[in-house]
């Protein structure tokens, strides 16, 4: 069942599971038709929260685990988006998923996931 949520102005499908890879082929199917690219993007800042502990962190070194998560938050953000995009097309599966990530003003990070939204079938023997 497909259930829908509200996140940040945009509705997303909550449930949806179709196959993601990095390639281009899914073993075990053809693709019958290319849809087109898919993407999601998020843009995310660290919380005030977020921002000390890192500050702090960066004195002494190492692991920032604040930062992390919100770098976690928004791929997967990101990757829900896209799957919304694919869905929304028709499509079944997506191939030749990517990540992307970049500095924006004050502090944020983009995050973009990107890929080929496509229609597959099992493979005829």
């Amino acid at each position: 069942m497909k259930m829908r949520r509200e996140q940040g102005g945009i509705t997303m499908q909550v449930g949806v599971n179709i196959p993601v890879t990095t390639t281009f082929t899914i073993e075990g199917y053809r693709i019958e038709r290319y849809l087109g690219v898919v993407r999601g993007i998020i843009v995310r800042a660290p919380t005030i929260a977020q921002g000390i502990l890192g500050g702090l962190k960066s004195i002494v070194g190492g692991r920032i685990g604040a930062y992390t998560e919100m770098c976690e938050q928004a791929r997967q953000q990101a990757y829900e988006l896209l799957i919304d995009h694919a869905t929304a097309l028709g499509a079944n599966a997506v191939v030749g998923l990517r990540f992307d990530a970049s500095d924006v003003g004050q502090g944020g990070t983009e995050v973009l996931c990107y890929g080929t939204a496509v229609v597959i079938a099992p493979e005829r023997a």
